[in-house]
């Protein structure tokens, strides 16, 4: 699996106008409805509920949120960089600027379990955050997320 096959280019967005974990979730729905057609509500209501088990912010700036959908038939990702971080309950309780949202069937299983190990690999990689913090050019933060050694699942 890579990063490619579940990220595609209409998927990615730079938000400057968020303030708040609960207008990002929006924004995240807006997108996924737009790149990914899961109506916007839906997405929102799903990574609402699941974040209500504990917070998806993983540390150094950086948030997973995710959710199982019935109304998807394959994994798939959207990717937000934010231009002044937010607070998201993080586990360093540090805010989040960059946040990859991955959308899962809801009897994905080991197929999600992959995708979300592959993102959090991808994130954790230092020189990859720092290149995503400095771009705001969609194709660019797409390019950086898709390309080199990071983006092959083990």
């Amino acid at each position: 699996m890579r990063l490619s096959e579940i990220l595609a280019p209409e998927g990615v967005k730079y938000v400057s106008h968020v303030t708040s974990k609960k207008r990002l979730f929006h924004d995240l729905g807006d997108l996924a409805e737009d790149a990914l057609g899961i109506r916007c509500q839906l997405a929102v209501d799903a990574l609402m509920e699941r974040e209500a088990l504990g917070p998806t912010g993983v540390g150094h700036g950086v948030a997973l949120p995710h959710a199982r959908l019935d109304c998807i038939e394959r994994v798939s990702g959207i990717f937000v960089r934010v231009e002044r971080p937010i607070d998201f309950d993080a586990v360093d309780r540090q805010p989040v600027d960059l946040v990859f949202t991955l959308f899962a069937p809801a009897d994905a299983g080991v197929e999600h379990l992959k995708a979300l190990a592959l993102v959090s690999r991808t994130m954790r990689d230092a020189d990859v955050c720092t290149k995503l913090r400095a771009n705001i050019d969609t194709a660019s933060l797409h390019a950086i997320l898709t390309e080199g050694p990071a983006s092959k699942a083990a």
